[in-house]
């Protein structure tokens, strides 16, 4: 990584580039805590990058001194690839994703207790003075520091639509998968262990399914069949439409069309792996 007398490079010696070692993305940005000299921390990912209006829109959020940390939505770039854009079509909708507004501008300011790291303020001094992220988990350190703060300062975490950052999706469906099984992981296991902000019924609806799904093919070929079996596949289907319908309102027709299979495989990897995180014992997890 570029060392100290890099920081010139950038024509402005507030920043600085500092080499952290092969640490996950929580101990990195508790380093960079420390180092910061401002009274707002603002966290992104590699593959992201803020909306022109970003500092405006943050510093008028937090004139209410109950406001402790503030997030918005992450959007795919209209520069993304075609299948990135599929990728990130996914959660556009309540049916497929879960929380659209994590992914695109919608309603109006709430109060929340969990948000995504790649579009997050918090006040500096409660960051420090709660321990900062310090968490070893990967994805998922988002989740805990949300659970922190609220837990230890009784505090408010806001969610602001116009408050915007691009966010670069998986260009595969091999890599989208990898990301959600991720995330599916981490959630199971704080559901078990930690509940709070984890332990909501929609997080498990995934893992319902899947199992459902793989209990009516086993019944199907021993020979068992079930009259209402039928009922909950055309309800799925009809979320499907639902969700189609959402990402046609951000997307073209093809997009939206190649987004269901994407969705299909989403639910099933995600309740796959939630279902591993909610029976491990002990989660350690993986750098990149």
């Amino acid at each position: 990584m570029p060392n100290d007398n890099d920081k010139n490079e950038w024509g402005d010696e507030r920043i600085q580039i500092i080499p952290s070692g092969k640490v996950g993305p929580a101990a990195k940005r508790d380093l960079g805590a420390k180092k910061a000299k401002g009274e707002i921390l603002i966290f992104l990912d590699d593959d992201s990058y803020p909306n022109y209006d970003l500092l405006k829109i943050s510093s008028a959020s937090f004139h209410d001194t109950e406001v402790i940390a503030i997030g918005g939505p992450a959007i795919t770039p209209h520069s993304d690839s075609f299948w990135q854009k599929v990728s990130g079509a996914v959660f556009l909708s309540k049916f497929s994703g879960g929380n659209p507004e994590r992914y695109i501008s919608l309603g109006h300011t709430k109060e929340i207790d969990d948000w995504p790291s790649v579009n997050f303020m918090v006040r500096r001094c409660i960051f420090l003075k709660i321990g900062g992220f310090n968490s070893p988990y990967w994805p998922g350190e988002d989740t805990w520091l949300c659970k922190e703060l609220i837990n230890k300062t009784k505090q408010k975490i806001l969610y602001v639509p116009n408050l915007i950052v691009w966010h670069h999706r998986r260009s595969g469906i091999l890599l989208h998968l990898k990301q959600i099984g991720g995330y599916g992981l981490h959630r199971g296991y704080f559901a078990k262990k930690y509940k709070g902000n984890s332990l909501k019924i929609r997080y498990f609806i995934p893992t319902v399914w899947t199992l459902y799904v793989l209990i009516v093919i086993f019944g199907l070929i021993i020979g068992i069949w079930i009259d209402f079996y039928w009922i909950l596949f055309v309800v799925y289907l009809l979320a499907n439409l639902a969700a189609f319908i959402d990402i046609k309102k951000y997307h073209s027709f093809e997009i939206a069309v190649c987004a269901i299979p994407y969705i299909w495989l989403t639910h099933f990897w995600y309740g796959y792996k939630f279902l591993v995180g909610l029976c491990s014992k002990n989660l350690k997890s993986k750098l990149r």
